[in-house]
């Protein structure tokens, strides 16, 4: 049976925050049909402590002992950052990529779900030493916080399968409607080429706003938006189990000019951030780092080194 576009989700966003507000859809599919293990037991990959990378290691968070994890995926985003079957359990590309890193540090990694907004309040109180949720590099977030790089930063844009329209630039957008997530650099871009477009006298785009992806992709096969405008690794997923859209454009995170990249992102001047890099360079070169990547299908996103506080998305795009 073909399944529907929001019965996709279901099955793609199994067991997510965001599907549980969604039961009773007699056409979703079970977990195993995801083509990912969605289960508690992760059998994640692993990495040794490095000593190097330790020794770095601020003493009061050495000894504590445990790495606390922000990640801001609270209503799900598969493959990112979502709950397993046991609506418990945080898992996902991003998960295990902290796993890595705090195993790296010598440190026990304590994984805190939270909203996208709530993971920067608690970066600022030092709730969490670190923040790993998809989160790119940018000049606006680099006056506050500090970045150990670990991935390529790369967005696109979601519609219904057969359609013409494509995106490849700004003016495309114009007159469109497309969702985008609040605070995330998709909706800055987003932002800045419709005030462009406004500007040189094109049409406005509308920006629609949903709080859980399932909202997002009811309103894409409902057609009240043309796109929705989000991380590639997600709309990459869903458009391989869905069957019912496709990717209509693809850009970096950082703007025209730059390749975005996703990092590691901790407060300010905190003493972290070296701690940070030398881990993830110690994963990457060990191996594991390509293995979760693997894990998750997101080689093509790969870094050869983690770099601090690189360039970012410029504060006008």
């Amino acid at each position: 049976m073909k399944r529907s576009l929001y019965a996709a989700v279901a099955g793609a966003a199994a067991l997510t925050l965001a599907l549980a507000g969604c039961a009773g859809d007699p056409q979703a599919v079970a977990a195993s049909d995801t083509g990912v293990n969605t289960s508690a037991d992760q059998n994640r990959v692993t990495t040794s402590k490095n000593d190097a990378a330790a020794a770095l290691v601020p003493a009061k968070v050495r000894d504590r002992g445990t790495l606390v994890v922000g990640g801001g995926f609270g209503s799900g985003s598969v493959p990112l950052g979502f709950y397993a079957d046991d609506n418990k359990t945080p898992i996902g590309l991003e998960v295990d990529i902290a796993y890595l890193v705090a195993q790296a540090l010598g440190l026990k990694p304590e994984i805190e779900v939270t909203s996208w907004e709530n993971l920067f309040v608690g970066l600022d109180s030092g709730k969490y030493d670190v923040g790993f949720s998809n989160i790119t590099v940018t000049e606006k977030r680099k006056q506050k916080y500090d970045f150990a790089t670990y991935r390529k930063d790369d967005i696109a844009f979601e519609a219904k399968k057969g359609g013409t329209w494509r995106v490849t630039g700004g003016k495309d957008i114009a007159g469109k409607t497309i969702a985008v997530g609040s605070g995330t650099n998709q909706e800055k871009i987003l932002v800045d080429w419709n005030e462009a477009n406004v500007k040189a006298g094109l049409p406005a785009a509308t920006i629609k706003y949903f709080q859980k992806n399932t909202d997002t992709y009811l309103a894409l096969s409902s057609g009240r938006i043309d796109a929705y405008l989000g991380p590639n690794p997600s709309i990459a997923y869903h458009v391989n189990r869905s069957g019912e859209t496709e990717t209509i454009g693809k850009f970096s995170g950082a703007g025209p000019t730059l390749q975005g990249l996703i990092a590691a992102t901790t407060k300010k001047d905190d003493g972290l951030v070296k701690a940070y890099q030398a881990a993830l360079n110690a994963v990457i070169a060990d191996g594991s780092y390509a293995k979760v990547l693997a894990r998750w299908n997101v080689t093509t996103e790969a870094v050869a080194k983690s770099e601090i506080n690189p360039p970012g998305l410029p504060l006008t795009s």
